[in-house]
């Protein structure tokens, strides 16, 4: 038995949904744990298959990544859509992470962490 590492184990489970050649492909953080070179080819392979006709749904806290990779993005909290678009729309005048935050609240806690203000 070989163990692979968590970045690879994602290679290996983008590899596996593709050979298929699915219509449409649910990726769950699919840039978690993946080096940068390997996360730009992923990202070569996903533009490919987009353009070659199929969907990618992606599921990201990483909001930097969301908004170059999508072109349609949902803010989702507790099972509610809490606003959808395009990114731009989504965005409304704000980054893409100030406008989640907006969104999903929780902006000021930091309730704990106010020993960090003493550095």
């Amino acid at each position: 038995m070989v163990d692979y590492s968590a970045g690879m184990t994602k290679k290996i489970a983008l590899a596996s949904a593709l050979i298929h050649a699915p219509r449409l492909l649910v990726l769950d953080e699919p840039f978690e744990s993946v080096d940068p070179v390997s996360a730009a080819n992923i990202r070569g392979i996903l533009d490919n298959y987009v353009a070659s006709g199929g969907t990618v749904i992606v599921s990201s806290h990483v909001m930097d990544l969301v908004q170059r990779m999508c072109d349609h993005v949902a803010v989702v909290a507790a099972g509610r859509v809490l606003a959808a678009g395009t990114v731009d729309e989504v965005r409304d005048g704000a980054t893409l992470e100030d406008r989640f935050v907006q969104l999903v609240g929780g902006g000021n806690q930091t309730g704990g962490l106010e020993w960090l203000r003493t550095f």
